[in-house]
């Protein structure tokens, strides 16, 4: 079935900033897979609008890193869902960073300059599947095929 874009559950957004923890490279570069993260916890929330159950997350069919994330970015993750099978139920999620840094070097005033990006860029895309049993979905009336 396919799913109406416009009902609250089909659609989940989180935002939150990177911290030096979440640096893993040079340059307070962060790992891609903090993304994949960040989009198994849309996700999770997805499925639990939808189904009333956590799911689980089955396989991701597409992944594309667009863009660098940096230590102190603040990244916004958002899915939704696309499609509804039987058990399954197909995603779609996009990371933008929407808050960045802004060095000294670059206009900043101090170390801790940041600014809000006019448009929000486009870090990571990806398309995914994920499973939630028949037994386990409360939410029965829209899960119709």
């Amino acid at each position: 079935m396919k799913v109406d874009t416009k009902d609250p559950t089909s659609e989940v957004v989180l935002r939150l900033r990177m911290g030096a923890h979440d640096s893993h490279y040079a340059g307070g570069l962060v790992d891609g897979a903090r993304m994949l993260q960040l989009f198994g916890d849309v996700a999770t929330e997805l499925l639990i609008r939808f189904d009333g159950d956590e799911g689980l997350f089955r396989a991701y069919e597409k992944v594309e890193f667009l863009a660098p994330v940096y230590s102190g970015d603040y990244i916004e993750a958002c899915g939704k869902i696309v499609q509804v099978g039987k058990t399954s139920r197909t995603m779609e999620f996009e990371a933008r960073k929407v808050i960045r840094p802004l060095p000294v070097d670059q206009g900043g005033a101090a170390v801790s300059s940041a600014e809000v990006l006019e448009q929000p860029l486009v870090v990571c895309k990806a398309k995914g599947t994920c499973v939630t049993p028949l037994h386990l979905q409360r939410h029965s009336q829209r899960n119709t095929q």
